[in-house]
């Protein structure tokens, strides 16, 4: 009897030093200690390879990552939501430290980072903000909702109206893919933008779809854009031109300007229309030097994927993420501390001092 007690006790004591060296939280679950780096894993989890930036995103994370000694895991959903979930899924289960998410459907990951939560691993979420969870940490982007400003400005500019040009002239409008946060703060700038000219009937939607809900692209398709602007012109341009697009995505772009291109746009006689765009992709840049899209918007992607390995390596390191807006990203359940960096505007005047010598897009890839 006694040696029995004597391996209870044995057993006992086990058990408690590996709940300890678990890490046992006061609510039961077990969380790993993390810190930063080497060694230490990033899960990386981007939303597709369709769009070129997506695949700069993830390179630049990538590189700056290893620089400081990080393994990574890098991922791409390729829009395909549960795809997404499961590589995140699979991320947790092989231990990550910490995730940074830009996410296909921004409504979809609440399970899933619930579990991150749980196993203590921070969650960045990069230039799409995560919604309807409380587990998300921080939040890394641009000024999105001046986007939508420097792309209605750009219009506006283009079209003469601050300098006397009353118009009216006919304008249509794009929008994002409803699933995703940013496209609600690229319009809201957009449209409060443009709204005081419609009002004054400078700028005309002939259509007459100008609430969010009626001009979104889903996964910011070109093909649905192009159908869409199709339909447009079919329905509301028999003997009118069309002056002016909101775009919002240069993806977008090249698809309202196939359809464009195929109602005749593009001649002398019929010049396209100011067409605006976002993420100065090398095809929409060689479409503006060729007179087709009009303007895009900048935004430094080795940038961000900067701001988000530092934020990242702060958290793993147990110190505070900078942050410069703790006020406007609100997830539905929280306010999301927020890094957000400056979009610029550019067009056929400014792309060669804007994205050529600052080192962004190659003189080859513009050949």
């Amino acid at each position: 009897m006694r040696t029995s007690r004597a391996a209870l006790t044995v057993v006992v004591a086990s058990l408690a030093l590996s709940l300890t060296a678990c890490g046992q939280s006061g609510e039961g679950g077990s969380k790993k200690e993390r810190t930063g780096g080497e060694g230490s894993t990033v899960g990386i989890a981007m939303p597709t390879k369709s769009s070129e930036r997506w695949i700069a995103d993830g390179r630049n994370m990538v590189a700056e990552f290893e620089k400081l000694g990080y393994k990574t895991d890098l991922q791409y959903g390729e829009d395909d939501v549960d795809q997404q979930v499961s590589q995140i899924e699979n991320m947790i289960t092989k231990g990550v430290d910490v995730l940074v998410v830009a996410s296909i459907d921004g409504r979809a990951l609440g399970d899933v980072l619930g579990q991150a939560a749980d196993q203590g691993i921070k969650v960045i979420s990069y230039d799409r903000l995560i919604l309807g969870t409380p587990d998300v940490d921080y939040y890394a982007s641009f000024d999105n909702e001046k986007v939508g400003v420097l792309q209605a400005t750009y219009i506006i500019d283009k079209l003469g109206l601050k300098d006397g040009g009353e118009g009216p002239f006919n304008i249509e409008l794009f929008a994002g893919s409803p699933d995703d946060n940013n496209t609600r703060y690229f319009f809201q700038g957009a449209w409060k933008t443009l709204k005081p000219y419609i009002d004054k009937k400078q700028l005309v939607v002939r259509s007459g779809q100008r609430q969010l809900d009626q001009i979104t692209t889903l996964r910011w398709d070109g093909g649905t854009a192009q159908r869409r602007m199709d339909d447009l012109l079919t329905k509301s341009y028999g003997s009118e031109d069309i002056d002016a697009v909101l775009s919002p995505y240069d993806g977008i772009s090249i698809g309202i300007l196939s359809a464009l291109k195929s109602d005749g746009y593009g001649t002398s006689a019929k010049p396209y229309p100011v067409v605006t765009g976002q993420d100065a992709e090398v095809a929409s840049v060689k479409s503006i030097v060729a007179g087709r899209q009009t303007q895009t918007v900048y935004k430094d992607t080795r940038a961000l994927a900067k701001q988000a390995v530092q934020m990242a390596d702060a958290v793993l390191n147990d110190k505070k993420p900078e942050v410069n807006d703790d006020t406007t990203y609100d997830n539905e359940k929280k306010v999301v501390p927020a890094f957000l960096l400056d979009p610029v505007s550019v067009d056929k005047a400014n792309y060669q001092s804007v994205l050529v010598d600052s080192g962004y897009i190659k003189v080859s890839d513009l050949k």
